[in-house]
């Protein structure tokens, strides 16, 4: 089974939303004037959008995916995703914990629109990882059993750069060691570190090694490799699993928009140094599935029923 940890909801919420800080502005037409001018297909509706990803798994074999909302904002897009499809598409979104609403806003999000991961992006919207507001966002976490990713390391929104939209950043603010103190307040709450920690490798290695709860996301093509020209990806993934295991890396690609889709040739590359590495088969199910529903939860319809459920042609499961 196949399970990817790491991919992005690009609504046309979101689009809209960039569409207000383009120059000029796209105020009306942004899911789909905004796509065009990309060379992307027009996400539609959240359900068409939703049952477009269901069905992109399919053709790879891809038994679940996380998904992320990925503007402040637009969590109820992705939300209505994962209701549509519960037993295939996991919703995340991203976070800012800074805004005056924010505790509100998380009641709504592990509470009614059933978000089962926080996102948060410190270097983004400019906090510390040891401010008041991750302290509570990790509460409500807590009580409603659900995991935070956090954006560490180097961090460039491709959407964003190609519009020619400024994305401000402060990478001092997404040291993974900042994370151990929060994290070790809160044991029971999964965290991830996405590409390894995106430059960080070290320190992200370092602050899982302290806390049982972090654990890694293999996503995307790694580029921030291109500043530490003696480390490949195969010494990331021998490092990382040398020093924590296979429990705590979790697979995932940073997949995002269609027509491209889902990005098989990370999963492969991916697979090739798990090979390379003669990683044995429960270790590799670990990776690629097992720690994802740790993370985020088991498919409600493999946990009620003891078994892999088949998936039907149209992608949705029996039952």
């Amino acid at each position: 089974m196949l399970n990817d940890a790491h991919c992005h909801f690009f609504s046309a919420g979101f689009f809209a939303a960039l569409g207000t800080q383009t120059t000029p502005p796209i105020p009306r037409d942004a899911a789909v004037a905004i796509p065009r001018r990309l060379g992307w297909d027009p996400p539609g509706t959240p359900e068409e959008l939703a049952d477009r990803w269901v069905r992109e798994l399919d053709t790879h074999d891809v038994h679940r995916a996380a998904l992320m909302a990925s503007l402040p904002g637009d969590e109820e897009s992705v939300s209505i995703a994962a209701r549509r499809h519960p037993t295939r598409l996991v919703a995340m979104s991203m976070v800012d914990p800074t805004r005056p609403d924010s505790s509100a806003r998380l009641t709504r999000l592990f509470g009614e629109l059933g978000i089962r991961c926080a996102c948060l992006f410190p270097a983004m919207h400019g906090f510390r990882l040891d401010d008041e507001v991750v302290e509570r966002l990790f509460a409500a976490a807590s009580a409603a059993d659900a995991a935070v990713f956090i954006h560490c390391g180097v961090l460039s929104v491709g959407v964003r750069r190609t519009l020619g939209l400024r994305t401000p950043v402060d990478i001092r603010l997404g040291d993974p060691l900042a994370i151990v103190p929060v994290a070790s307040r809160y044991p029971a709450v999964p965290v991830i570190i996405p590409h390894f920690g995106a430059g960080f490798l070290r320190e992200a290695l370092m602050a899982a090694d302290l806390c049982p709860s972090i654990h890694l996301d293999t996503s995307s093509s790694n580029r921030w490799l291109q500043y530490l020209p003696t480390v490949t990806l195969r010494t990331v993934f021998s490092q990382a699993l040398d020093t924590l295991g296979p429990d705590r890396l979790v697979f995932g690609t940073d997949s995002s928009f269609f027509p491209r889709g889902w990005q098989r040739p990370v999963y492969e590359t991916q697979l090739s140094i798990l090979d390379d590495l003669a990683v044995g088969n429960d270790a590799r199910e670990q990776i690629l599935a097992g720690n994802f529903n740790r993370v985020f939860g088991p498919d409600p319809t493999l946990a009620a029923r003891g078994g892999t459920p088949r998936v039907t042609e149209t992608g949705d499961l029996p039952g």
